[in-house]
């Protein structure tokens, strides 16, 4: 069996505009959630729950265990004066981020083109901090189809480098991991290959045209 797995944000797809780094959007956030909910907070509580959101950033604390996004809104709204229900709290923050998720455009007939040379594909993400699967899941909805497997950080419950989300396809498959074939664009991701065993394949964009992926996998 041929697997491929690809990464996502940088590779397949990715918010246009945002950097790798979401930190200078948390304020935007918060802001829509107290807009929606009337909340009158002041500008120390925003900055309060604004750093809740860094300290679990892992670009700024790296961690590998996943946390629940209920969790850490929990936490960062907690020092509000009336009770926001966290749920709908999450929603509001990232529609107050106005995210767009740009697919692109030479991904759809790539992964065509793996499928009708006999490749298995599956995907394995990283998820922004604090956003829910589900969410996410929707955002990339013209991708998912693509997908044979699709695992992200949260329903393997570790973040890259830990290859536990390549265990887990490989598992799916019953294969062994170092039969995996894994296409990313960060360190991480080669990281990730290597702790796994398997090897790795780096998509530069910018650079790296989409006939060059597709020679890479077909005769």
């Amino acid at each position: 069996m041929k697997i491929i797995v690809f990464d996502l944000g940088g590779t397949l797809m990715e918010y246009r505009g945002m950097p790798l780094n979401w930190a200078d959007y948390y304020e935007k956030g918060f802001r829509r959630i107290a807009e929606q909910f009337l909340a009158a907070v002041t500008a120390e509580q925003l900055d309060q729950s604004s750093a809740v959101m860094r300290a679990w950033n892992p670009r700024i604390r790296p961690r590998e265990e996943e946390a629940d996004p209920r969790l850490i809104f929990e936490q960062a709204l907690a020092g509000w004066d009336c009770p926001i229900p966290v749920e709908k709290a999450i929603e509001a923050f990232f529609d107050g981020l106005e995210l767009r998720a740009e697919i692109y455009p030479d991904v759809p007939p790539v992964l065509r083109e793996l499928r009708t040379a006999g490749w298995t594909i599956a995907a394995l993400t990283d998820l922004p901090t604090a956003m829910p699967d589900e969410l996410f899941r929707r955002h990339i909805q013209e991708l998912l189809p693509y997908f044979d497997c699709y695992v992200s950080s949260q329903l393997c419950g570790f973040r890259k480098p830990n290859p536990a989300g390549l265990y887990r396809i490989a598992e799916n498959y019953n294969v062994p991991a170092h039969e995996l074939v894994f296409v990313g664009d960060e360190d991480k991701d080669e990281k990730t290959a290597r702790h796994a065993g398997c090897r790795f394949i780096r998509i530069q964009r910018g650079g790296k045209k989409r006939r060059e992926i597709i020679r890479i996998f077909l005769p």
